[in-house]
């Protein structure tokens, strides 16, 4: 027998069998190896039977040689070794597919032709406030519950027919809130093109339903405010207006958007008002004032102006919002009732507010560099007469001759105003002399001296002039008008249609 095994057989032949078989008479399928041609090693199963003959102890050796089946048990074993790793790979796949759709923002299931659920993600479980245990096999009819399942059946049904579906539903949340989804219901089709069923993919679409309400709410307001909107972006390219705007400029949307804004600038204001105006954008992301701009038809009007900085996430201006009001009108009644505040109501001329602020100036003005002040205190003669005798209407158009004769011979930097009845005041802004004051006065008695005919009847009329300087010893307005009051009560009295000076 040492000829048939190798070593190792025959010491487990020594060790095991022998023992064995003289303990229990027979072994039975004991693995061993016998050396077959050219040494090379078979393996066998032994099988041995004690036996007895003619008073002999025998033992009957049975070998069944083993090589295919031991390629059928390597095989079995080779096979079942990739079957267990095949079930691991696919417990860490399946393991990696639940995580990565428990991570999802959006709600996975899968449900059967009989609407069984067979897989939900952790998003779709917290919506409808269910357990994974609670999902699997859940009937879709018992989540969604009666009236949402009616609502939702023809697209199930389009879906298990194989017709991808899409829609928005509103569904109450376990918590009593109600959100919003973006459903899509994906038929699930074999390599046969048979229905398995279908994947239910939604997105929760609550803020952007919020969202989107905002926006309409934005552009309700937007659309509907009585105020012109303006939306530009950094280099002042009109984006958007609103109807108000069109109805206050004349532009439409089309003819203003592209363009940019200054297409609405009047020629009214200088460059150093706009730096101004972005200087204060730049600094406080607002600026609030007034702007003469220039409709389509080419009217000028005065608007309210706000503009506010829209700044994106990085803190950068992006945009620029305006929001305009027409304040023309407004703007003129305030001119007019300051006019009629600072103006004689018969003649337009400045009044003593007007007049005595004026003097203020050029007195100011003086302190800081050289300049001669002349003041002339004109009251008419013979105007009570001409009142008298033709009635106040006719001595109203007196005076308003003698208001337009008056400016007819001033410099525009002079001042003429009426101070009340027939007293009228010259302001003269830095005359040449006292000759050329003393010459102007002269001139002024020629023409208010000239005669005036209104429907067929001639007045006329004289004026006596009192003529003051500033000087050191002037030390207000009312100063110089006093002293000027006085000169004329002196050229008065020197037999009228003269003047005289106050020194």
């Amino acid at each position: 027998m040492d000829l048939m095994f190798p070593m190792a057989s025959r010491i487990f032949l020594q060790t095991h069998v022998w023992p064995m078989l003289l303990r229990e008479s027979r072994v039975r399928e004991i693995r061993l190896q016998i050396l077959g041609d050219a040494g090379t090693r078979v393996p066998v199963f032994v099988n041995c039977q004690e036996t007895t003959l003619d008073a002999n102890d025998r033992f009957t050796w049975v070998f069944f040689v083993t090589i295919e089946r031991s390629r059928y048990e390597q095989e079995l074993l080779e096979a079942r070794q990739r079957a267990e790793t095949m079930s691991a790979d696919l417990a860490k796949s399946e393991r990696f597919i639940r995580t990565v759709a428990d991570a999802m923002p959006s709600m996975i299931a899968y449900w059967d032709t009989q609407l069984q659920c067979h897989f939900a993600n952790k998003t779709y479980e917290d919506w409808f406030g269910r357990t994974r245990q609670e999902m699997m096999g859940l009937p879709i009819s018992t989540l969604l519950g009666a009236s949402l399942y009616e609502k939702n059946l023809p697209y199930i049904q389009g879906a298990l027919a194989g017709e991808p579906q899409e829609f928005e539903r509103a569904i109450l949340r376990p918590d009593g809130s109600v959100g919003y989804a973006l459903a899509n219901y994906i038929p699930d089709i074999n390599s046969n093109g048979s229905i398995q069923g279908f994947f239910a993919l939604e997105t929760n679409i609550s803020r952007l339903r919020e969202a989107d309400a905002a926006i309409r709410l934005s552009a309700s307001v937007f659309e509907a405010t009585m105020e012109g909107i303006l939306v530009t972006d950094t280099a002042a390219m009109i984006i958007s207006v609103n109807p108000a705007f069109t109805a206050l400029t004349g532009y439409t949307s089309e003819e203003v958007v592209g363009q940019n804004a200054r297409i609405l600038k009047s020629g009214r204001h200088d460059a150093t008002f706009f730096g101004a105006m972005f200087q204060q954008l730049q600094a406080t992301k607002l600026w609030k004032g007034e702007v003469w701009n220039n409709r389509k038809d080419g009217s000028i009007y005065l608007e309210r102006l706000s503009i506010s900085a829209i700044c994106n996430e990085a803190g950068e201006v992006s945009r620029y919002v305006g929001v305009c009001a027409d304040v023309t009108q407004q703007w003129d009644k305030e001119q007019l009732v300051l006019h009629m505040a600072l103006h004689d109501g018969l003649t337009g001329l400045p009044n003593r507010s007007l007049l005595m602020e004026r003097v203020g100036q050029l007195i100011a003005l003086s302190t800081r560099e050289p300049r001669h002040i002349a003041l002339l205190f004109l009251d008419l003669d013979g105007f009570k007469l001409v009142n008298d005798t033709w009635g106040h209407e006719f001595g109203d158009r007196v005076l308003k001759a003698v208001s337009t004769r008056l400016l007819g011979l001033l410099r525009p930097s002079d001042t003429v105003a009426r101070l009340g009845g027939d007293e009228f005041v010259i302001l003269l802004n830095n005359p040449e002399s006292r000759d050329n004051v003393a010459m102007i006065a002269s001139r002024v008695i020629e023409e208010v001296n000239a005669p005036m005919s209104f429907d067929g009847k001639t007045a006329h009329v004289g004026t006596s002039i009192g003529i003051a300087f500033f000087t050191k010893e002037v030390t207000s307005p009312d100063d110089l008008l006093k002293n000027a009051d006085d000169a004329m009560y002196e050229a008065k009295a020197a037999g009228k249609n003269t003047y005289r000076f106050s020194d």
